[in-house]
């Protein structure tokens, strides 16, 4: 066995030992568990089947894990990404008017042009073309996008008819709870406790269970049919015109998360080479898209990268066996349905918040000084929550960024990729609203 994994993952010679792969697998799957709670909780308001959703998120991730640890091998665990789940029901579906089914075909489209950019290697000339402003801006943007709707989840801020919003009944249970949630969160964060999302999760839905709020339905059980979802892709309506911008802002989200994420946790588990490029960098972004194409089919959003396996890399995680692991991991968690049928809205709030946080960090790097800069980072930043749209918060990021260089006479700094996005956009806005 050991020769096996030695041949497939090369273990030792990227100084690791199977045992501390082992570990870091655990501890990657620890960090980002709550999805398995999250994405059902999420998916479901736009209609799908609970119980399908769990176990398409389950195998959507377990088939990206399993081809990025095995053909890739890199230390990369894959799942439905936060914010393309968010975009995906409450802007495509509950805002758009789509069905869930044509949601699903612009996922599975989404993917397979990731999949043909990374397979003719156009990936890296889009990713280039693309000011780091706006790629700073779009990740800020999916954070206050989240935070939105998980402070609307635990009716923290609820609809009010004169101002929009305003702030709900702070006496109310699930409102205590969805605080307690996140404070929870980020204490054990601070104290260095690995899977403090998933810890708060259960932590919380125990609460609601004790305090009456809660049925227990049972733990462990067989896992639900996934034929409510599964090849429920409807390809033919995803041609609609009006959907290329919501194909265009799944495509470009996972494409920058992706190639971020790679880069971040390739660096610190030390397998970048010397003048800072990726080995095999294409397999694992073909690993990403595949999964995408995957996850589309078995009825779940979006298949990305996850940051948080740098959780399992801090552990000593090297290899694609790292990856494995947690793929085994999301298909034993198949059988905890029942467990995932009992976690309130409430419960995952907690959790949403947080990866709101860690999404708006990357304000930091803005160059605030720069009013050009600054101006389109805070277009994407205010529209993408406020219109419920991450396509359209995107949309007029690009817009806003053409529009303030070429007056502020800085059009030296706009190439025409970015120019010709724009103008698409204002098209899109003039001509289908």
């Amino acid at each position: 066995m050991r020769a096996l994994l030695e041949r497939l993952f090369q273990i030792n010679a990227q100084g690791s030992t199977v045992k501390r792969e082992i570990i870091a697998g655990f501890t990657t799957f620890l960090t980002m568990a709550y999805i398995i709670f999250v994405n059902p909780s999420m998916l479901s308001e736009a209609g799908m089947d609970y119980g399908a959703v769990f176990v398409a998120t389950c195998l959507a991730a377990a088939i990206g894990c399993l081809i990025m640890g095995l053909w890739a091998n890199y230390p990369v665990a894959l799942a439905p990404g936060m914010g393309l789940n968010a975009f995906f029901t409450y802007s495509v579906v509950l805002g758009m008017g789509y069905t869930w089914q044509t949601a699903l075909g612009a996922v599975f489209f989404s993917g397979i042009l990731f999949f043909l950019l990374s397979a003719f290697r156009i990936r890296s000339w889009i990713i280039n073309s693309i000011p780091v402003t706006l790629r700073l801006a779009i990740a800020a943007g999916i954070g206050a996008f989240l935070a939105l709707i998980g402070l609307k989840n635990a009716n923290i801020i609820v609809g009010n008819n004169a101002t929009l919003v305003s702030l709900g009944d702070m006496s109310e249970l699930s409102v205590l709870l969805a605080g307690a949630g996140f404070f929870l969160i980020i204490g054990l964060v601070a104290r260095g406790i690995q899977g403090a999302a998933l810890i708060s999760i259960l932590l919380v839905t125990v609460a609601g269970f004790l305090l009456g709020d809660v049925q227990y339905t049972g733990i462990v059980a067989m896992p639900p049919s996934l034929a409510p979802t599964f090849m429920q892709m409807d390809i033919a309506a995803a041609f609609d015109i009006g959907m290329l911008s919501v194909i265009f802002a799944f495509l470009f989200v996972d494409l920058f998360d992706t190639s971020g994420t790679l880069m971040a946790v390739a660096q610190r588990a030390g397998l970048a080479k010397p003048d800072g490029s990726l080995p095999r960098l294409e397999r694992a972004l073909m690993a990403d898209s595949t999964a995408t194409v995957a996850g589309a089919a078995l009825g779940t959003s979006t298949t990305t990268s996850y940051v948080e396996s740098a959780s399992g890399v801090a552990s000593g995680g090297k290899t694609g066996l790292t990856a494995v692991v947690v793929g085994l991991l999301f298909v034993a968690a198949i059988f905890f349905a029942p467990l995932a049928g009992m976690v309130p809205a409430y419960a995952t709030a907690g959790a949403i918040i947080y990866v709101s946080v860690l999404m708006l960090f990357t304000l930091r790097s803005v160059n605030w000084d720069d009013i050009t800069e600054a101006a389109p980072v805070a277009v994407v930043l205010l529209m993408t929550p406020l219109t419920f749209s991450i396509a359209d918060g995107i949309a007029l990021g690009f817009i806003s960024y053409v529009i303030v260089k070429a007056i502020g006479g800085r059009m030296h700094e706009l190439n025409w990729s970015v120019a010709l996005l724009a103008a698409l956009f204002i098209a899109k806005f003039i001509w289908l609203g």
